[in-house]
């Protein structure tokens, strides 16, 4: 077990590198739309090398090819708006695919654990967000969706973390993440959930309909998060990298958005 001084170091580094990151996501959201979509595409196109990492493509050369794939759909995907859209169904019906494994798991471990498997459905499914992302950017206010669904998950990130820190006793999903509790989930719907439904309020914006859908979108990251931890188990993996101090990798860091994003870009286009 680390000790005190181990834990506060890892605490430090956290709050370090959230603080770097914070401003950067910030002003990519509000860059103009090429731009922003080159920087959500080089951090995602990060988060699919590291997938085919977790999914034990060890060489460079393998991890490189899922990357350069992804680019591939990438591109295509922002000269065709046919294309995106598509992508944004693919990637929902990927997450109920997903999902179904997280609830029925271990019982699913034999497929989780096919790397042929894994890694393209790592590619399909950041592809699917990234392109959500280009679709959100291009709705009226755009760039003020794309932030308040950004804040929705840091913030339940945070206050998943916190409130389970503090309070987590009742745990969520053991099989998959331990370190999971319920009395997270509910400090994650506080933080996340209240600071959305708040700036929603202030903005007139808000009904009970963006109440519900505030609500789904949170229940959804929660999948995003337990999916890679499924496949940390699956695989024998702590962290997907190491490029982010106190955090792991870039896909430590996205994992609760990829199935929010799709979902989202949908019923925004539908509102």
């Amino acid at each position: 077990m680390p000790g005190v001084g181990a834990i506060a170091s890892q605490r430090r580094r956290r709050t370090v590198t959230v603080l770097c990151l914070l401003p950067v996501a910030v002003g990519t959201v509000y860059l103009s739309p090429p731009l922003s979509a080159l920087v959500f595409g080089l951090a995602a196109a990060m988060g699919v090398y590291e997938w085919a990492g977790l999914a034990q493509w060890k060489s460079a050369l393998e991890r490189w090819g899922f990357t350069i794939a992804f680019a591939v759909l990438a591109t295509a995907a922002y000269a065709f708006a046919d294309l995106r859209a598509a992508a944004l169904w693919l990637g929902i019906a990927l997450w109920i695919f997903a999902i179904a494994g997280i609830v029925t798991w271990p019982a699913c471990r034999p497929l989780f654990e096919r790397r042929w498997l894994v890694a393209p459905l790592g590619v399909v499914v950041v592809w699917s967000a990234w392109s959500a992302v280009v679709a959100v950017r291009a709705e009226p206010n755009g760039s003020h969706w794309l932030l308040w669904m950004f804040v929705l998950v840091w913030g339940a990130d945070i206050g998943a973390y916190l409130a389970g820190k503090r309070f987590g006793r009742r745990r969520l999903a053991p099989a998959i993440s331990p370190g999971k509790t319920w009395e997270g989930v509910l400090g994650g719907a506080a933080l996340g959930g209240g600071a959305c439904i708040g700036g929603l309020a202030v903005t007139g914006v808000l009904d009970w309909t963006w109440v519900a859908v505030t609500l789904v979108l949170f229940a959804v990251s929660i999948f995003g998060d337990l999916m890679e931890s499924l496949l940390k188990r699956a695989h024998g993996v702590k962290d997907s990298g190491s490029l982010l101090p106190g955090h792991g990798g870039v896909l430590d860091r996205i994992d609760s958005v990829l199935p929010v994003l799709p979902a989202f870009a949908v019923i925004l286009a539908s509102v």
